[in-house]
């Protein structure tokens, strides 16, 4: 049984065809010819676009040469109503500054301090669950976006997802991702800031309600940090950290921007591959039984994520077979030769793990579910030179170690509670805008998992 996977497009199609099946969905507006060749290139009326993935040129790219590579700001352009200059957006010193601000908070030593925060979080989700795990057909990416969005407020803000202000947050989210499409003019033609862009009213108004919304958190956070009475927090971190070159620290409207893409990064590729994971343990009965027994000697103790090998091999086939971020866009800046061919400055470099995570010449049964791959005794070759769920270089996700803790760990506090069936018919179809996401839902059956649970009471 494999996985599902999105239909290819026919080798050629027209301009116009190419950019409404990309409106649609990126992932079938591709030929399928990427999955086993090293670079291809896409021509349009706008711009040179080359796909790579050799894994030579990939770490050209990211890790040897990324000061030659920004990245491009046709899909950033597109994101600046709500993410403004944020660290996902920026490039050169001011993306440098950021970095060195953000980064002490999200190393080893931290994520140990947010341990707590995601504990209560899985538990509140666990709770959550229980009157809905009657064995019914339920839509579980739901479920798992209020989870993720409950693990952001709680470890930036010390604020649960039942919180008014993160619960407005939360719904506006939504809404501004549904209004928004991943074409926009800025993704084709250059222009300079000021030019339209053509957002629509609900997009604009949404942005603009999500960064008051922000800015009220951010605000009331920095007259608790004046008083010496703020939670020690990632926020708390952030806003009282200097940047060791300049002495530079956030203000007001730059922590905006930075909490707003921790917020649409951080819950957004969370509840994905939670939602995916989930999926694929129903899918294969036996791993989700292994991660169950494996649950069992779980405690709320930071040291214990440790012991989730099995755990962490199913989420980390996850994100090699539904990588959240399905593409990643950089821009050359000067001559370039990719692969014998002439590559000129301003031509689009598609970086894709989606492609090269099934990648036909560098894994073995690429389209298959093996959480093996990741034991410790396997061959890594192909994860050494093929798998980036979080990009790879100096600009990795400043927030991969927290994904890696989070996972894995409320992937086993659901299934240590709960037992996830598939539904038959509804087999989910992977599509891609921001994330790869369901086209119309991932849906499960849920039941409490050995009378672990139980069941509500509705007369109490």
């Amino acid at each position: 049984m494999i996985p599902p996977k999105p239909p290819s497009r026919p080798e050629k199609v027209s301009l116009w065809r190419y950019l409404r099946l990309f409106r649609e969905d990126i992932l079938s507006a591709q030929p399928s010819k990427l999955y086993r060749a090293w670079m291809a290139q896409f021509r349009t009326p706008f711009f040179q676009s080359y796909l790579v993935n050799d894994p030579a040129l990939i770490r050209c790219v990211l890790n040897e040469r990324p000061d030659d590579f920004p990245k491009s700001d046709r899909v950033g352009a597109g994101l600046r109503p709500i993410l403004g200059e944020s660290v996902f957006l920026t490039n050169g010193e001011v993306w440098k500054s950021q970095r060195r601000i953000i980064d002490p908070s999200f190393a080893g030593g931290r994520l140990r301090d947010t341990f707590p925060a995601m504990w209560a979080a899985g538990e509140s989700a666990v709770a959550r669950l229980a009157p809905l795990a009657d064995g019914g057909p339920l839509e579980i990416e739901q479920e798992t976006s209020h989870l993720a969005a409950d693990v952001i407020f709680r470890t930036l803000f010390s604020l649960p997802i039942e919180d008014e202000t993160a619960t407005r947050v939360f719904e506006e989210f939504r809404a501004h991702q549904r209004s928004q499409p991943i074409l926009n003019l800025a993704a084709f033609v250059r222009g300079p800031k000021w030019m339209p862009r053509f957002f629509s009213s609900e997009t604009k108004r949404t942005a603009k309600v999500i960064r008051r919304l922000i800015t009220d958190l951010t605000t009331r956070r920095l007259a608790l940090i004046e008083t010496g009475n703020a939670p020690d927090d990632l926020a708390t971190k952030i806003m009282t950290t200097e940047d060791p070159l300049t002495g530079k620290t956030f203000d007001v409207p730059e922590m905006v921007d930075q909490v707003a893409i921790f917020f649409l990064a951080g819950h957004e590729t969370s509840a994905s591959a939670l939602a995916w994971a989930l999926y694929l343990c129903a899918l294969y009965p036996e791993w989700q039984e292994r991660i169950a027994k494996e649950a069992e000697a779980l405690v709320p103790e930071f040291s214990a994520v440790a012991k989730l090998r099995v755990t962490r091999n199913v989420f980390s086939e996850t994100l090699r077979l539904y990588p959240p971020v399905p593409m990643m866009v950089r821009e050359t800046t000067c001559p370039e030769e990719f692969r014998g061919r002439a590559v000129k400055p301003g031509a689009q470099v598609v970086l894709s793990p989606w492609h090269l995570h099934r990648h036909e010449r560098l894994w073995e049964r690429p389209d298959a579910f093996d959480p093996t791959r990741f034991e410790a005794d396997a061959d890594r070759g192909a994860i050494r030179d093929a798998y980036m769920p979080f990009s790879s270089g100096p600009r990795v996700c400043t927030g991969a170690g927290f994904a890696m803790v989070e996972g894995p760990l409320l992937l086993a506090m659901l299934l240590r509670s709960y037992r996830f069936e598939v539904v038959e018919g509804r087999d989910p179809v992977p599509v891609a805008h921001l994330t790869v996401r369901a086209k119309d839902g991932i849906w499960l059956r849920v039941t409490p998992r050995n009378g672990a649970l139980e069941k509500p009471d509705a007369d109490r």
